[in-house]
């Protein structure tokens, strides 16, 4: 079982690395935001309470977004090839809650892979696929403050999991297969 933790800037491609992987590998694949929007879709008790906290322009608690996660990764059985990480954990508190969500189930992070692209290019792909998509999210201010808040909290993660052993940073600018094989040799060596 090879679960994985996708890091990267927005812009960065993590979900077009993730849809690889899943190609590939056959991983799930959690995204916190697909996530969410689906527990609250459904009116499960979980999604429930989170909307009460989005409602009132607040973050959701760590302890309630482990317990979302922790449902859907175990909805996956105990035979799953792996669970790709997206979007989660953004903090160090949130890193130390999945390790200790996963080793209560018996598991843990095999990889952190971090896609490194430098600022001026996921500029330029988000404004495109702002343009592509029409996702409002995605303009040239929204774009910097998304860019500082993950900049901020980025460094010190990224520090974390190098203590743990299973940081991996990958060169996120370039061709997309060559971008995939550093992906896939990472995967390899697990």
């Amino acid at each position: 079982m090879k679960n994985v933790v996708i890091f990267g800037a927005p812009g960065s491609g993590k979900g077009t690395q993730s849809d690889k992987m899943i190609a590939k590998y056959g991983f799930e694949h959690i995204s916190t935001g697909d996530v969410l929007r689906n527990e609250i879709k459904n009116g499960t008790p979980l999604g429930t309470t989170a909307k009460d906290f989005i409602d009132k322009g607040q973050l959701i608690p760590d302890e309630l977004m482990i317990d979302i996660l922790a449902s859907v990764y175990d909805s996956f059985g105990k035979d799953h090839k792996g669970v790709i990480f997206d979007g989660f954990p953004r903090t160090i508190p949130q890193a130390e809650a999945l390790k200790k969500m996963l080793e209560e189930r018996g598991h843990k992070v095999a990889a952190m892979i971090e896609l490194d692209v430098p600022e001026e290019e996921l500029m330029k792909r988000l404004l495109l696929r702002g343009q592509q998509s029409g996702r409002s999210d995605d303009n040239e201010e929204t774009i910097k403050k998304r860019l500082n808040v993950y900049h901020s909290q980025t460094a010190p993660l990224i520090e974390w999991y190098k203590k743990e052993g299973v940081h991996n940073h990958i060169d996120g600018l370039g061709e997309l297969e060559r971008i995939f094989a550093d992906v896939c040799s990472v995967l390899e060596r697990l």
